[in-house]
């Protein structure tokens, strides 16, 4: 065997790592393809839990999450987490797509190219990418499809104001995750975004919950306020009679009672009058990288 070894050439040694590279090509191939085929399969069982009153989205953002944590958490060696995720992104988009064609509407107000980067990095190139100004125009064209997404800015607002105010309502299309999940400081497509869809009949268990919070008017203490019931304001801009905060808190705290119903009780005791606060959707809590390429989850929105 020492022998045989010693005998090889560099031009035979390196056609024997091409073979091994081509054997593990044609398995990934070979296991892509019977993903497929196991997808074929699920196609009724997900047209079943879409189906709903207006229509639904195809996605499972917590299932996606789970998946994605799982990746993250096994991953080594010398090939970058970015094009793992990258590929894993666009296989599960790009087999959503096949079950259900959809279109991914993206509001360009802040600048195309961060934008276009970040929906062709989740969700690929096979799925449609029809560019919006406005977060306004992006939530309605959600609203009028079938099945689509939306992708807004998480961070730096829209010339549209209080956009989030066009998700309150049970038939208005909700926020149901926030992209990138991976969070690093040297991401490829590392703009904050929300993805908005019509939800589907069973709603998505998130880990962070997102509010609509409308005040008659503006307090000092309304951070304050926010912060004790365990909140974070995301975004505020006047609305027509008064002002509008959106809002996310844990879905699960350390209270009995809903992040809806402690964001109304801290409101009314540092006398805000009447304030409304309405559940417009949530997310999984993102994964974070340090330095070390640890994964560490963050409660924040």
């Amino acid at each position: 065997m020492q022998n045989d070894a010693l005998s090889k050439t560099p031009t035979d040694a390196l056609a024997e790592l091409r073979g091994e590279i081509d054997r593990i090509d044609l398995a990934m191939h070979r296991l892509l393809m019977q993903r497929g085929e196991i997808i074929d399969r699920l196609i009724e069982v997900k047209r079943t839990q879409c189906a709903g009153p207006g229509g639904g989205c195809a996605f499972r953002p917590d299932r996606e999450a789970q998946m994605m944590r799982a990746l993250v958490e096994r991953h080594h060696g010398l090939l970058p987490l970015d094009a793992v995720e990258g590929i894993w992104r666009v296989i599960v988009s790009t087999f959503t797509f096949v079950q259900a064609p959809y279109s991914v509407h993206a509001d360009d107000s802040g600048g195309d190219a961060q934008m276009r980067d970040s929906a062709r990095f989740h969700f690929g190139f096979t799925v449609p990418y029809v560019p919006h100004h406005g977060a306004v125009a992006v939530i309605d064209a959600v609203s009028a499809s079938s099945g689509d997404l939306g992708v807004l800015r998480s961070l730096g607002g829209s010339g549209d104001g209080a956009w989030w105010l066009r998700l309150v309502g049970e038939r208005a299309p909700k926020i149901i995750a926030r992209l990138p999940f991976v969070e690093r400081p040297d991401h490829p497509a590392g703009l904050p975004v929300f993805v908005v869809a019509k939800p589907a009949t069973d709603f998505y268990a998130q880990d962070i919950a997102l509010y609509s919070v409308s005040l008659p008017r503006w307090a000092h203490d309304v951070p304050a306020a926010v912060a004790a019931a365990e909140g974070e304001i995301l975004a505020s801009a006047p609305k027509s009679g008064g002002h509008a905060l959106l809002v996310a808190a844990p879905a699960k705290n350390s209270s009995t009672k809903t992040g809806a119903e402690r964001l109304l009780d801290e409101l009314k005791a540092c006398g805000v009058e009447a304030p409304a606060v309405d559940a417009i959707g949530g997310h999984a809590t993102r994964f974070e990288m340090n330095e070390a390429r640890a994964g560490v989850f963050s409660p924040k929105g």
